[in-house]
């Protein structure tokens, strides 16, 4: 089985990316980040219905039937390649255009596929982690809250800032300074009246497997999930700590602030829905 990572552009295995893009020149574009595990993706239809709604957002034209097209493809030759699990990104640029920001009328937009194997098994459940606080906020836009554009430049400086700071992962914060997430997940607090996790209203991704947890997985053990602003000091008093994402699942926050955690009963508890739900 190949260990790097392999390329597809517009459903053809290739090397090198045409130019002009647009999603290189200006980040018009978008992402999912999906899981390939049991020779299949996860959550497949979540993904696809965010892209189409984020697809809505830039004026670009609805190319998910493409885009499932091409998957199928790469997942057809993944599986040749002894790929049963691994992490696909799958990009959606506008493609090429003039010079300037102004997008061409008539626009044929660019799939570009990424895959990387995964040497860990995808329902073993995380080590517990590490979190601090990113000194970099998110941009208010309402316009983009929501979906995975891709302009990720505050991601890649809290990124950069991580690797020098002694935690694991640093949580996202916005202007007025309430939790919005952590560099590439979602967060989530058990408190006494629940679950809690951050609004998404002007800034954030709505993650796939946060919509699942609010969805089913919290129902399914009783609980319900309040959307709101949250303080980091809430989530120093929290009982537990999580926070989701499509490749990890889902993964305990052992140390933030004062607060430490030694146990997780919660967390385990949807990551055994979660597995469920996936054989």
């Amino acid at each position: 089985m190949t260990a790097s990572t392999v390329y597809w552009i517009d459903g053809a295995r290739t090397a090198s990316l045409p130019l002009p893009d647009r999603g290189l020149d200006f980040g018009d574009g978008l992402f999912e980040t999906f899981l390939l595990a049991h020779d299949r993706i996860l959550y497949r239809e979540r993904h696809f219905q965010r892209m189409r709604s984020g697809l809505l957002r830039p004026g670009f034209p609805d190319c998910t039937d493409i885009a499932e097209r091409c998957l199928n493809t790469v997942l057809e030759e993944a599986l040749e390649l002894g790929i049963s699990c691994a992490a696909l990104r799958m990009t959606v640029t506008r493609g090429a255009g003039p010079r300037g920001y102004k997008p061409p009328m008539d626009c044929e937009p660019r799939l570009i596929v990424a895959l990387t194997p995964t040497a860990k098994a995808w329902d073993a459940f995380p080590d517990p982690v590490s979190l601090g606080v990113a000194s970099i906020r998110l941009a208010s836009q309402s316009q983009l809250a929501g979906i995975k554009h891709l302009n990720r430049l505050e991601q890649v400086m809290a990124a950069q800032e991580c690797a020098r700071d002694d935690s694991d992962d640093l949580l996202m914060l916005d202007q007025d300074g309430h939790v919005i997430s952590v560099i590439s997940g979602n967060v989530f607090a058990v408190v006494k009246e629940g679950i809690i996790t951050p609004k998404i209203e002007a800034c954030g991704v709505l993650g796939t497997r946060r919509q699942a947890l609010i969805e089913n997985w919290a129902p399914a053990l009783g609980l319900q999930v309040e959307q709101r602003s949250i303080t980091p000091a809430e989530l120093e008093q929290a009982h537990e700590i999580f926070i989701t994402n499509s490749i990890i699942g889902l993964r305990s926050i052992s140390r933030f602030g004062r607060g430490r955690w030694r146990s997780y009963p919660v967390c385990e508890a949807l990551h055994a829905i979660y597995c469920r739900e996936n054989l």
